[in-house]
C-alpha cells in the first residue's frame, strides 16, 4: 500500500467514526448540562487519564480555566496528572492503581464532576478513580470508546466513541470536549452556543 493509500484509509476511518458520533450527541449534551449544573452550584471539575488521555484531560481543563471562544470568568477545573510529585508519591507509597482514587478521595466533594478519559476503559487507576468519585458523591463522566470497559460501571454519563481504534477514539474525545466547552463557554457568557 502506498503512503497516500494508508493516509486515505486513516482519513476514511476518521470520517466514518465522526459520522457515527451523531448517535452519541444526546449523551454529550447531557454531560454538558451536568457540567453547567455543577458550575451553577459553584462546584469543581476534576479530570484524569493516562498518556494521550491525560493530555485530553488537561486540554479540557485548559478550555475551562482559560476560555474556549468568549471572554468570561475562569471556571474551576483541575487535572490530577499535572502534579508529578503527588502522582509519583502515591504510585511509590501505595500503587499506580491508586494514583487517581487517592486524589479524588482527598479532593472531590458531593456535587463536583469527575471526568475520566480512557480509550479502553480497562486501566485500573481510571476505574478506581471513577469508583472513588462515586463514593464521594461526585457526578462521573467517562470519555471512552467501544463499550467503555470496566470503567463504564462507575460512570453516570457515558461518552463512548463507537470505535475500538485508539486514534479514532482520541480524535472524537477532542470533538466531545470541544462541544462541551462550547456549551459551557456560552452558558458562562450568557450567550447561545454557536
Amino acid at each position: 500500500m502506498s503512503e497516500s493509500d494508508w493516509m486515505s484509509t486513516h482519513l476514511g476511518d476518521h470520517v466514518a467514526t465522526a459520522q457515527a458520533m451523531h448517535a452519541v450527541l444526546p449523551a454529550v449534551r447531557d454531560a454538558a448540562a451536568a457540567l453547567i449544573a455543577a458550575y451553577g452550584a459553584d462546584r469543581v471539575l476534576w479530570t484524569f487519564g493516562n498518556g494521550g488521555s491525560a493530555a485530553d484531560a488537561q486540554h479540557f481543563t485548559g478550555e475551562l480555566i482559560g476560555h474556549y471562544k468568549r471572554d468570561r470568568r475562569p471556571l474551576a477545573a483541575v487535572t490530577l496528572t499535572t502534579d508529578p510529585t503527588v502522582s509519583t508519591c502515591i504510585a511509590n507509597d501505595y500503587s499506580f492503581d491508586d494514583v487517581f482514587s487517592r486524589q479524588v478521595s482527598a479532593l472531590a466533594r458531593p456535587g463536583d464532576l469527575v471526568a475520566a478519559f480512557t480509550t479502553s476503559g480497562k486501566s485500573p487507576n481510571v476505574v478506581n478513580g471513577l469508583r472513588a468519585a462515586r463514593e464521594r458523591g461526585a457526578t462521573t463522566v467517562l470519555f471512552g470508546g467501544g463499550d467503555g470497559g470496566p470503567a463504564a460501571e462507575h460512570a453516570d454519563h457515558l461518552l463512548l466513541v463507537p470505535s475500538t481504534a485508539t486514534p479514532r477514539i482520541q480524535e472524537m474525545h477532542t470533538f466531545m470536549l470541544h462541544a462541551i466547552s462550547e456549551a459551557v463557554d456560552a452558558w458562562a457568557s450568557g450567550e447561545a452556543p454557536e
